[in-house]
């Protein structure tokens, strides 16, 4: 599988240090750890459905809104180690597809767009929790996030779904794209506790503390007590 680095490069949002950061870190986990050609045995059937999709990497949007609607609300912010790895073998090649750019043309539509921002921002959320690979995509999602909001495609959704779109701005480190997260997703109510606890965070610190383990950053004092603390993760 290709490192995003070079794909994420190249876009309008530059990488700041901790994003190098991040992508090298995920360069050298591939490395260590290279998959395997998946291969049929002989005398054996071929995989059908979703599995010869998944195997030959042509998963669809639809695939991956109809799989993410089906999951709903219980699955999708808990921690569910049966789900993280169905999300995880269904859907390895599609993520690494679309951190290499090969899946752009999906931002066409606006379950494309929705798609994407589920496999760039949320599958490493779910298939390398305290890794660096966590965060790897998320400068290629923020900046796609920015186009497919360009496009109007958030709003072909119900709010729960159209978070996952603006989600990549939630996550960012920038004050102004969490400022911005905030004007997107409108009056409701959960969805703006949410994204002002992200905020104030990062008027805080400037970061998000939790990462600092995963990417290898040093925690202050302060970041310290916060995490002892219990303070919100981000």
């Amino acid at each position: 599988m290709g490192a995003p680095l070079a794909a994420i490069t190249d876009d309008r949002h530059a990488l700041s240090a901790d994003d190098r950061q991040v992508a090298v870190a995920v360069m050298i986990d591939r490395q260590r750890g290279a998959h395997a050609k998946r291969q049929t045995p002989r005398g054996r059937l071929a995989p059908t459905g979703w599995i010869a999709r998944t195997l030959n990497m042509t998963v669809t949007p639809e695939d991956v809104v109809t799989f993410w609607k089906e999951a709903g609300p219980d699955k999708w912010f808990a921690k569910n180690d049966a789900f993280d790895a169905d999300f995880k073998t269904r859907f390895e090649a599609a993520h690494f597809r679309a951190a290499r750019r090969e899946l752009d043309g999906w931002l066409a539509t606006p379950d494309g767009a929705l798609a994407l921002m589920i496999l760039l921002d949320q599958y490493p959320r779910n298939s390398f929790r305290g890794s660096a690979h966590q965060f790897a995509t998320d400068p290629l999602a923020l900046a796609l996030a920015n186009q497919a909001v360009e496009a109007g495609h958030h709003r072909a959704f119900e709010p729960q779904l159209a978070n996952f779109i603006l989600l990549p701005f939630e996550h960012s480190e920038r004050l102004e794209d969490q400022d911005r997260y905030l004007a997107l997703i409108g009056d409701d109510a959960e969805l703006r506790k949410w994204g002002e606890l992200h905020r104030d965070i990062i008027v805080r610190f400037g970061r998000f503390p939790h990462r600092n383990a995963a990417l290898g950053r040093e925690t202050t004092p302060e970041e310290q007590a916060f995490l002892d603390g219990g303070g919100f993760g981000g």
